[in-house]
C-alpha cells in the first residue's frame, strides 16, 4: 500500500502550478509495491500533475499533429517496463504458489481469469530473468493489471495515451526527452541499431528525468486508447484535461516508445503505433486467443495508478469488460 506521507507529498508537490523539472534535475518520489507472501516487487515513481504539449510538428507525420495542449492530473508509472518475474506468476496458478508462502495468496486470486497457455515459447528464446515480458494482447494487459489489484488492493492500470506521452517528455517539447540528437538515442534506448534485434534485462539504459527507464526502444509499451489517426484534430486549439479515446472495438489500439525493432524516427516521444490484427496471423485457435500476439514480439507493458483513485465500481468496470472475439 501507498503510505499517506507519500501521497500528501506529491499532492502538495503538484499543487504547485509552477513545478518544473530542469534537464538534469532528478526530483523522484518513488515507492515500491510489494506483493504479500513473496519476494515479489516493483517500484513506481511519482508523475506531477500539469500541462504539456502533445504530438509533433517538426516531424511531419499526419496522426502526430495537431501539437495541442493538455492537462493531466498526478499519477503514478512504474519505473520498468513489467517483466517476466512478475508477470509469470499471473500466468501460471501452479507457478505462482511455488512463488508464495503457504496461505498468503487470497482467495479472491483464484477467481481471476488468467491467460491459456501459449502454445509457443512467448520469450522467443530472449530469456525471463528481469527482461520484459512481452506479446501479451490488450485484454491480457488489463488482466493482469486486475490481478495486481485483487494481490494488493491497489488500482493498477495502463496508461493513456496521453499520461504516456507527459510521463516520457519528462518536461521536454523535444523530440527525445534527452533532445532532438538522435545519435545520443544510443545511451537511452535499445532500438534498432543497438539491439541485436532481441530485448535487453530493463533498466540498463539511462532514465528521463522523472526517473523512467527504457521509455523508448525495448519494447513497445500498451496504452488504453483506441488508436484514432485524427484523435489530435478533436482538440486543436483548445486545453484538454485527461484525455482517452476509450476503446470499443479489438483493433487498433494505441502503442508507444517504439521497440528494439525501431528506427531513431519510430522511437521518439510522440511517435504512434496502432496495434493490427496481423499480430495474430501464426494463431491457429478459431476464433483466435484473447490473450497472445505471436507475431509481436516487441510490445510489452507499464504500469500506471492514478493519485485520484476511481470508486471499486468504476474499477471493476475497467476490469472486467468482456473480451471481444477474434476473427
Amino acid at each position: 500500500m501507498i503510505s499517506n506521507t507519500v501521497k500528501n507529498t506529491l499532492l502538495l508537490l503538484t499543487a504547485c502550478s509552477t513545478l518544473s523539472f530542469a534537464k538534469g534535475q532528478e526530483k523522484h518520489i518513488r515507492y515500491t509495491q510489494k506483493l504479500e507472501g513473496t519476494n515479489l516487487e516493483f517500484s513506481m515513481e511519482a508523475i506531477p500533475g500539469g500541462e504539456f504539449l502533445m504530438g509533433s510538428a517538426t516531424s511531419g507525420i499526419a496522426d502526430e499533429m495537431p501539437v495541442h495542449k493538455v492537462i493531466l492530473d498526478p499519477f503514478y508509472m512504474s519505473t520498468f517496463e513489467v517483466t517476466w518475474d512478475l508477470f509469470e506468476p499471473f500466468l501460471y496458478k501452479d507457478f505462482e504458489k511455488t512463488k508464495t508462502e503457504a496461505g498468503t495468496i487470497p482467495a479472491e486470486v483464484d477467481a481471476v481469469t488468467r491467460p491459456t497457455k501459449p502454445y509457443l515459447d512467448m520469450t522467443f528464446g530472449m530469456g525471463k530473468a528481469n527482461q520484459p515480458a512481452l506479446a501479451m494482447t490488450h485484454y491480457n494487459a488489463i488482466q493482469f493489471c486486475k490481478w495486481l489489484y485483487v494481490r494488493t488492493g491497489e488500482f493498477y492500470r495502463l496508461p493513456t495515451e496521453a499520461e504516456w506521452e507527459y510521463a516520457c517528455r519528462a518536461g521536454s517539447q523535444d523530440e527525445y526527452y534527452f533532445g532532438n540528437d538522435a545519435a545520443e538515442l544510443n545511451d537511452y534506448a535499445w532500438y534498432e541499431s543497438n539491439s541485436d534485434e532481441k530485448t535487453a534485462k530493463v533498466g540498463q539504459k539511462k532514465p528521463n528525468a522523472w526517473g523512467l527507464y527504457d521509455m523508448l526502444g525495448n519494447v513497445a509499451e500498451w496504452t488504453y486508447d483506441q488508436y484514432i489517426a485524427d484523435f489530435y484534430a478533436q482538440s486543436a486549439g483548445k486545453s484538454v484535461k485527461n484525455p482517452v479515446a476509450v476503446p470499443t472495438t479489438l483493433y487498433p489500439h494505441s502503442v508507444r516508445g517504439g521497440s528494439f525493432l525501431s528506427t531513431a524516427e519510430d522511437a521518439r516521444s510522440a511517435s504512434r503505433l496502432a496495434s493490427d490484427p496481423f499480430w495474430k496471423q501464426l494463431d491457429p485457435q478459431i476464433p483466435k486467443s484473447n490473450w497472445w500476439f505471436p507475431e509481436a514480439p516487441f510490445v510489452g507493458m507499464r504500469l500506471v495508478k492514478p493519485v485520484n483513485v476511481p470508486s471499486k465500481e468504476e474499477i471493476m468496470a475497467y476490469y472486467d469488460k468482456a473480451p471481444i472475439k477474434d476473427f
